[in-house]
């Protein structure tokens, strides 16, 4: 079946989304119903639903009505999402997730539609298309109330349409009327292999997702914002696949500054972004997902050693070059795909596989590969350090501070659970790396700068001291911690470095990662009452499902960037946890 694609519906502000996800692959849902964005079969492949970016697709449940106001939902600890619409003639939810655990070969989309008061009267519009937009259904057929077909080289399957029509756009229309108090079932499925058996049962694949979740998630009772942690944990382990890789972001191309280029793919697995992730979990006391990063940089550092790449795909393969997309992207970016970090080293890497691993230790879950896998990163430090690096902010080659000081911190950390021989070899580098940053990467007034030749600060050096670099009493922790809170603070919120002489908002947004970091810098110096402040501010910078993006827009109160970021979701939940206890630098 072949005829004109459906105009795109255009996008929402990204406070508006909710998350579904399964570990394998993302959705996005919008206030209209509509599921923006979803990649098939995996975070790394071809987006199926993409009017996000502007691809002409469409999955969307929707009131008749037209005059409804949206809400909604995550169910407790799960990333189960209810829509929720109320109307002139009552209120309808549709409740969605992706079915949980999952396969990587196969998408489950799961849609309830109920009526909670008065009847549901929805319209439903199905027209998926492969390879960003390019590809619309073909070959399809309905049977027993199922409908099959092919999209591009996926198989597609769709249960609970009986009454569907084609549309003009290829795909598949239905209105849809549902009793008071009754639900109806959608569920979606996307494979890599032709179908052989029958269509799942809707509730089985409810029973068992909800099952799933429920056993996947930590109460997280131990913090100071258990609920919040508690969302974040679940976001985490949907962005985490079976093979322990976690992806930093569902999603591309969301800009960070409109009209600036900076706009990325983030739906690769970033090693800082995993052992930031496996750090937190320690600290919270998840095991399972602390696991899975460590099996999975481990995994990463014993076949690259010190050629170790800054990202992976899920499966552990390269990350592909970018390449643009013939689509209009999200307003203010642009459609580009892929990433430009292959090639580049970054030194600081290496210390934060080695925090990742002390931490693991700290809870006796390293085994002789993960030690074996400690010693390549120790020797790639060893050999390498004092070389140029892009650093955490992947910029051009200099000796950046911070990525020296985090290996100094890696090395301490670690080397606390090692023998007592090997310890103190790795104690001593780590005195070398911290005297040698000293001689040239300390600004007259004290704090930690950015490197040699740039005097700056930088919101990143609050790391090795909340890391263990240097204790939290040294003179030059606590002048770097009240370095960032004075010139890069602002409203509460923390902004990475001074980009030039425009005010801090105008040149980017306030990064949220930095912001917790700072929580708990100034929590450990002893100042709970400012550490409060930091940390409730950055945890109200996000939308009504309670997702992050990397960046915040002050002035807007907008989330920038690709989303959600997990790496925030980590960061809320170590500050949350950190700050629940004792005011004393962590011990891995």
């Amino acid at each position: 079946m072949t005829s004109k694609a459906p105009s795109p519906l255009p996008p929402h502000v990204l406070r508006e989304y909710a998350l579904l996800a399964d570990g394998e692959r993302g959705a996005l849902v919008g206030p209209r119903g509509d599921i923006a964005w979803m990649c098939a079969p995996r975070w790394h492949d071809d987006a199926v639903f993409a009017s996000l970016l502007g691809a002409p697709s469409a999955y969307a449940v929707t009131p008749k009505d037209d005059r409804h106001v949206w809400g909604g939902r995550y169910e407790d600890g799960s990333l189960i999402w209810r829509s929720r619409w109320v109307t002139s003639g009552g209120i309808i939810e549709c409740r969605e997730a992706l079915a949980f655990p999952a396969t990587p070969e196969t998408v489950v989309l799961l849609r309830r539609v109920q009526a909670m008061s008065g009847p549901a009267a929805v319209r439903v519009t199905l027209c998926p298309r492969a390879e960003f937009g390019r590809f619309g259904m073909t070959r399809l057929a309905e049977r027993d109330g199922v409908w099959t077909g092919r999209l591009g080289s996926l198989y597609v399957r769709w249960s609970g349409g009986t009454q569907a029509r084609s549309s003009h756009g290829g795909g598949l229309e239905l209105d849809l009327v549902v009793a008071e108090g009754d639900h109806h079932d959608l569920v979606l499925e996307i494979s890599t292999r032709p179908w052989d058996g029958p269509a799942p049962s809707p509730d089985v694949a409810w029973d068992s997702t909800e099952h799933a979740w429920s056993s996947a998630v930590p109460a997280m009772d131990t913090t100071i914002a258990a609920d919040d942690a508690r969302q974040s944990a679940a976001t985490l382990r949907g962005l985490t696949s079976s093979s322990g890789a976690m992806v930093a972001a569902a999603t591309f191309g969301l800009p960070e500054r409109a009209a600036q280029g900076r706009n990325y793919d983030y739906r690769y697995a970033w090693i800082r972004d995993q052992c930031y992730a496996g750090q937190a979990m320690a600290a919270s006391g998840d095991l399972t997902l602390l696991d899975s990063a460590v099996r999975f940089v481990s995994d990463r550092v014993l076949a690259d050693g010190d050629q170790l790449a800054p990202a992976y795909t899920v499966t552990g393969e390269p990350v592909p070059e970018e390449r643009r997309l013939d689509l209009p992207g999200y307003p203010g970016g642009s459609s580009t795909v892929g990433n430009w970090i292959n090639g580049q080293f970054q030194l600081d890497n290496l210390g934060e596989v080695l925090l990742l691993l002390a931490a693991g230790a700290g809870r006796d879950r390293l085994d002789v590969e993960h030690w074996r896998a400690a010693e390549v990163a120790v020797a790639a430090i060893r050999d390498r350090w004092q070389q140029p690096d892009s650093g955490i902010w992947e910029l051009e080659g200099r000796r950046w501070t911070h990525s020296r000081l985090m290996c100094a911190a890696g090395l301490r950390a670690l080397g606390r659970h090692a023998p007592a021989r090997q310890g103190s070899a790795w104690s001593s580098l780590a005195d070398s790396i911290v005297a040698d940053a000293a001689r040239d990467c300390l600004h007259p007034s004290g704090h930690w700068q950015r490197s040699p030749d740039d005097g700056r600060t930088d919101a990143s050096l609050l790391l090795p001291g909340i890391r263990g670099a240097l204790p939290t009493s040294d003179p030059r922790t606590v002048a770097t911690v009240d370095a960032v809170a004075r010139q890069l603070g602002s409203r509460g919120y923390v902004y990475r470095f001074r980009q030039d002489e425009r005010p801090l908002g105008e040149a980017e947004g306030a990064f949220l990662l930095s912001g917790f970091h700072l929580a708990m810098a100034v929590h450990q110096q002893g100042r709970h009452t400012e550490a409060m402040r930091w940390f409730e501010r950055n945890r109200a910078a996000c939308g009504a499902p309670g997702l992050f993006s990397e960046e915040y827009d002050v002035e807007q109160r907008q989330l920038r960037g690709n989303y959600p970021q997990a790496f925030v979701h980590a960061l809320l939940i170590e500050s949350a946890t950190r700050l629940a206890g004792p005011s004393t630098a962590p011990m891995t």
